[in-house]
């Protein structure tokens, strides 16, 4: 029975852990990574950054989605986010959730 439960608890984080890898690489699919990093500023804020702003609001992922996908000015500064229209839904929303998932 011990190690039933254990390996349920093994592949449970492997699930889990093989999911951020994915979430990781559509950002790097989606060319996220050429303006943002994980943490810091490049041309754009760090995902960490960007995850702690929106820290406990429940209206953040809406907000992240619509920035991507129609762009924004003024959030971060005078650098504008460039509208990445192309990009498909379901997978802003992923990316999305993922960079909220990373707050502090």
């Amino acid at each position: 029975m011990k190690s039933i439960i254990t390996s349920m608890i093994i592949t449970t984080g492997i699930l889990i852990a093989g999911s951020a890898f994915a979430d990781e690489a559509l950002l790097k699919k989606s060319n996220c990574m050429s303006c943002h990093k994980m943490e810091g500023k490049l041309i754009g804020p760090g995902f960490v950054e960007i995850a702690n702003k929106y820290k406990g609001d429940s209206s953040a992922a809406a907000k992240l989605e619509a920035g991507v996908i129609k762009g924004s000015t003024g959030v971060w500064g005078t650098m504008a986010m460039p509208p990445m229209a192309n990009l498909k839904p379901a997978d802003v929303k992923t990316m999305t959730a993922y960079i909220l998932s990373m707050a502090k």
